[in-house]
């Protein structure tokens, strides 16, 4: 099984190309939800270390996004108890799928947690900041002060970048996403013992 994780800035539409490739995708964001929503475990965790904020099973998203925004310590808390949580469900996941030929890995805090692994290909989203910014405004609940508070729990997007074995760059167009997509599965599937220099990348 090759796994291939997809990196990336907050809406540069890292799920939007995860899904493109057309394998089996483990979206870590949903699967967050999910917990919110079914899991009376991360209830009482979440419950216990922010008492003044989680009060209803299902957690509501709104609870959370106060906790997150009323104190800086509050994310890195939450993150604590989540993260391993998501770390199991990602190994079920590939469990389930390992007679696939590729999955996708597509979880926002793959590196600054370790949950990636030396084989599996890494591949940098590049977008324009103004088509993020204009892409990120138009989702639901949309909060600035949230958006900062996620991107400085986050390594810097140069250092993703430079462990990236493959860059895209995403101008939100499918066309010319699939075409950088079949370019680059045909390269890690013919050619993957040969291409995992990190000091030789491949921009599409």
């Amino acid at each position: 099984m090759i796994k291939i994780a997809i990196l990336g800035d907050i809406g540069s539409g890292k799920t939007f190309v995860a899904r493109t490739f057309g394998y089996p995708v483990f979206n870590a964001d949903e699967e967050v939800s999910k917990l919110y929503k079914k899991e009376k475990k991360i209830f009482n965790k979440l419950k216990k270390k922010l008492p003044s904020y989680i009060f209803s099973f299902p957690i509501k998203k709104k609870e959370i996004t106060k906790a997150i925004l009323s104190d800086n310590s509050n994310l890195k808390k939450i993150v604590k108890i989540v993260h391993p949580e998501i770390k199991k469900k990602m190994k079920l996941f590939i469990k389930k799928n390992k007679h696939k030929e590729v999955v996708i890995l597509d979880i926002p805090l793959l590196l600054e947690n370790r949950i990636n692994h030396k084989e599996d290909f890494l591949i940098f989203i590049q977008s324009k900041k103004l088509e993020i910014m204009k892409r990120l405004k138009k989702r639901e609940n949309f909060n600035n002060k949230l958006l900062k508070k996620f991107k400085n729990i986050q390594l810097p997007l140069d250092y993703k970048k430079n462990k990236a074995d493959f860059i895209i760059k995403n101008d939100f167009t499918k066309k010319t996403l699939k075409k950088s997509i079949k370019l680059i599965l045909k390269k890690i599937l013919d050619e993957r013992s040969s291409i995992r220099h990190r000091n030789h990348r491949h921009i599409y």
